[in-house]
């Protein structure tokens, strides 16, 4: 028996160190850590349990009968991550360049399996080059394998990806599927066609940073939520994102310590907000003041700017907070503003984080180019979010709120719990210069002083129309509250909502708008 043993650890150390030593130095000498140095870092210290250790390929030809290492390029299984059970898999570079062969994708395959069999989170470490090659279809057929994986799973497990390496061609769209994507700045990049490839059908010189780098896709493409200088920091990210999540969507998110007091004032939102609807501010300033600690975790942050979409804690409880950023293109909802919103309201609404809308719209992006790129359909995806949404829902009307806009942002019309507003809102169709200009046309017109005309006209609709009392007065808003009160009246309204229950009807899935 103890020779046995000895014989198991020895194959076992073999595993665990790779090819070569000189491989683990390439590795290194590339900016990037080895596969199971990411594993440390993503996991409580001690707790990975690994999966499959010894596994090898059976493929023949091209050489491969003659080279078949422990793991085939895949590190996979489970442990803690703040305590709580993850599943992990790691591509090892070193062995074929962390291509994806048939008994690397089975492994794979077994751990989604795991995952999401067990209810708990599932993160892959991208870092490879592809499917094998040498392998032909049966190296496809594993993608295929990965990806309806990967859309079963959609919704009932948070799915991270965070790319530490090259992934190309359809490899892509796994990460794609997933809820989130992390990249690293100068190591990682994400396409369908290379630079070279793209040279060869279009002529055009590009890098693989500019074509698919982490800046490129975290501020152009918008398919990468997060990106990072280096992997240490992107990994302990990856583990905040982990605490603020649920294991699955039948469980709510963990609840942790505060020792910020729920019914504290709000004195700074007095001066942060100009009263004027046409001055700008940053509407992060306010999410700092309302949530706990000051603390948010901005998903998205480098995309589609004029929203904000962030997670955070109030009273200790996770929330989602979608919030138009009058700093940009003045808080406009726009196609990416759109996608982008749409998106973060169906994950928070599958993994049942509340939802905290805070608006300040002047309406949708007017122009051509908007319009022949379909701002239409974009926009009704946040709207279908919205309104597909069961978590609880609370509005705060900041400022402004003109018109579709007004309806998009989770109104009480389609389906928020709570609306309130603060003694500065304006709601209405449009701006009161703009509705004047359209009701009152001839009026002005046939003034012997337009003008003057024009600003009594102004002046009479805002305050027909327009006064922060007009929509409270008719059920649309439930109060208008004290802005120095927010935090606390989100607090309250949120622990009455926890209990809140709706189904939707009966049907095999909705037919959102793509």
């Amino acid at each position: 028996m103890l020779g046995r043993i000895a014989e198991l650890e020895s194959r076992k150390a073999q595993a665990e160190a790779g090819p070569s030593e000189q491989a683990t130095r390439n590795q290194h000498d590339r900016g990037k850590l080895t596969a199971r140095e990411r594993l440390e870092l993503l996991f409580d210290e001690g707790t990975f349990n690994e999966v499959e250790p010894f596994r090898r390929h059976r493929a023949t030809g091209f050489g491969l009968e003659a080279r078949k290492p422990y793991t085939d390029g895949v590190v996979t299984g489970w442990g803690k991550v703040h305590g709580r059970t993850v599943f992990a898999y790691a591509h090892d570079f070193r062995i074929f360049g962390g291509a994806l062969g048939e008994a690397h994708a089975e492994k794979i395959h077994k751990l989604m399996d795991l995952a999401e069999s067990s209810g708990a989170p599932l993160v892959s470490l991208n870092d490879g080059a592809g499917a094998r090659i040498q392998e032909g279809v049966t190296a496809l057929a594993g993608y295929g394998g990965i990806f309806s994986r990967n859309t079963r799973a959609s919704g009932v497990i948070p799915q991270i990806s965070v790319m530490l390496g090259p992934c190309a061609g359809g490899a892509a769209y796994s990460p794609a599927l997933t809820d989130f994507v992390f990249m690293v700045r100068g190591t990682s990049q994400m396409f369908i066609t290379g630079p070279d490839v793209v040279h060869a059908v279009t002529g055009e010189q590009v890098t693989q940073e500019v074509l698919g780098g982490a800046d490129t896709h975290a501020a152009t493409s918008g398919v990468a939520a997060f990106a990072y200088d280096n992997e240490d920091e992107c990994l302990e990210e990856v583990r905040f994102l982990l605490s603020l999540l649920p294991s699955n969507n039948r469980e709510l998110p963990p609840v942790w310590p505060c020792d910020d007091p729920v019914d504290r004032p709000n004195d700074a939102l007095v001066d942060l907000v100009p009263a004027d609807p046409t001055q700008a501010y940053d509407m992060r300033a306010v999410i700092e003041e309302i949530v706990d600690e000051g603390d948010l975790f901005e998903v998205h942050e480098r995309w589609a700017t004029n929203v904000v979409c962030a997670l955070a804690r109030i009273g200790g409880n996770v929330v989602g907070i979608v919030a138009n950023q009058p700093a940009s293109m003045a808080g406009v909802l726009d196609i990416h503003a759109s996608e982008k919103a749409a998106r973060f309201v169906q994950t928070c609404d599958a993994f049942n984080i509340p939802l905290i809308t805070l608006v300040d719209v002047p309406g949708f992006l007017p122009g051509k180019d908007q319009e022949h790129n379909g701002i239409i359909r974009h926009g009704a995806k946040l709207l279908y979010a919205y309104c597909n949404a069961t978590v609880p829902r609370i509005q705060v009307i900041v400022r402004k709120a003109y018109g579709g806009a007004y309806i998009v942002m989770d109104s009480r019309s389609i389906g928020a719990d709570l609306s309130y507003a603060w003694p500065i809102n304006e709601i209405a169709v449009m701006g009161a210069e703009g509705a004047a200009n359209v009701v009152f046309r001839r009026q002005i017109a046939a003034s012997p002083d337009p003008e003057g005309t024009r600003r009594e006209l102004v002046e009479e609709y805002r305050e027909e129309l327009m006064h922060p009392y007009y929509a409270a007065e008719r059920g649309l808003v439930d109060d208008v509250i004290d802005p120095r009160w927010t935090r606390r009246t989100l607090a309250r309204s949120l622990e009455m909502l926890r209990s809140k229950q709706q189904v939707l009807p009966a049907r095999k899935h909705g037919n959102p708008p793509v």
